[in-house]
């Protein structure tokens, strides 16, 4: 399994306190997932690094990866070797009998135990290999399935596989449901709008605390969205996926708040401003001229009365012609909607004219007319 991100130094991404449910977190993951992220949390947190690593040696005395069994045990090494190299024989010996046979089904599980077997042990490329040769004998959809859902556990594979993979989600060697809420209701904070921002609210309800975060940010009371961001940092560190972007997410998202309170207002008192945000005026002054020079704020500040004025473009009147619009949007859709239902009431039917020299189909209301000029 591969992951792109650069690693980080330990310093930085080491959290200052410890406010985790170890066991719980283990038990959201499974296979070789459980096992590294244990280990991640052993490297980056002196304070479980302990328990942590007691709880890997247990999990990982459960397979046969070699080199995790190096890095935590090195006593078990050998002994863990043999019984690898026998089970392999085993599972190489059963599937030269199945292909003797010509079973496929048996051939296909004989494929699929040689795959989970080599990635217990670590070696992902044989695991790939054993898991794509299943393919040519799968007899049924649930087998192909199983199929895609093994060969996915490779990334570089996943676009190719993708739209079966979708069919089933849920996979916890992959990603546990709290971490999709997580994962998206951060990036959701940092990078969408209001408008945007409701795609989110499914998954945020898994996490409640991402939920409680997206709700103050967008009820606009930043004091506390930001507070309760600075509980869960220590977390998000932990993460062995998200640790490194913590920082740039938690800037992101702390810019996208400034300008959302400063958007509706031609001036804004920067010490109210400050209150807001539970900093300093001096800090909060740092922190808004970076986003002038960055484009992010068209405004400009009175550094003397500590004032922030808003630069040409009235952003109050904006904002009111952005709902204006949006209202009237809305009113168009809603009497497209109340006609449409009217129509299908009354079944009114438009069809094409006829052809030439073609009688065409009358319509109820042309029939009535014909009736009634023959008359």
């Amino acid at each position: 399994m591969q992951i792109d991100a650069d690693p980080q130094d330990d310093q930085q991404n080491a959290p200052d306190t410890n406010y985790i449910d170890l066991e719980q977190y283990a038990t959201s993951y499974s296979g070789l997932m459980r096992i590294e992220r244990l280990q991640f949390i052993a490297e980056h947190c002196p304070q479980l690094r302990v328990e942590a690593l007691k709880m890997a040696l247990t999990f990982v005395q459960r397979t046969f990866n070699v080199d995790t069994y190096e890095e935590i045990h090195r006593k078990l090494t050998e002994a863990t070797r043999k019984k690898a190299l026998l089970k392999l024989e085993k599972l190489d010996t059963d599937l030269k009998n199945y292909k003797g046979n010509s079973i496929k089904e048996s051939i296909r599980r004989g494929h699929d135990d040689l795959g989970d077997h080599y990635l217990d042990c670590g070696d992902l490329s044989n695991a790939l290999k054993c898991y794509s040769r299943a393919r040519d004998y799968c007899t049924s959809a649930k087998h192909v399935i199983n199929m895609c859902l093994n060969v996915i556990k490779n990334w570089s594979h996943v676009l190719s596989y993708v739209n079966k993979a979708e069919s089933t989600p849920e996979i916890a060697e992959l990603l546990s449901p709290s971490n999709v809420a997580v994962y998206g209701g951060m990036c959701a904070l940092a990078t969408f709008d209001r408008q945007d921002s409701s795609v989110t609210s499914s998954p945020a309800e898994l996490e409640p605390q991402i939920r409680d975060i997206i709700f103050k940010f967008y009820e606009s009371k930043y004091a506390s969205c930001l507070k309760l961001l600075d509980e869960m940092k220590d977390n998000l560190l932990l993460d062995m996926y998200l640790a490194p972007h913590v920082k740039t997410l938690y800037s992101q998202i702390r810019n996208r708040a400034l300008i959302q309170y400063f958007s509706p207002y031609v001036s804004a008192d920067m010490t109210k401003m400050a209150q807001a945000f539970n900093t300093t005026v001096a800090a909060l002054e740092d922190e808004l001229t970076q986003l002038i020079l960055e484009g992010l704020i068209n405004a400009r500040i009175d550094s003397h009365s500590k004032i922030l004025y808003a630069r040409d473009v009235d952003q109050r009147s904006t904002t009111f012609e952005k709902s204006i619009h949006m209202g009237k949007e809305f009113q168009r859709r809603a009497k497209a909607m109340i006609l449409r239902a009217a129509v299908l009431r009354n079944q009114i039917h438009v069809k094409s004219p006829p052809r030439e020299g073609s009688q065409g189909e009358l319509t109820p209301a042309n029939s009535q007319t014909r009736m009634s000029t023959n008359m």
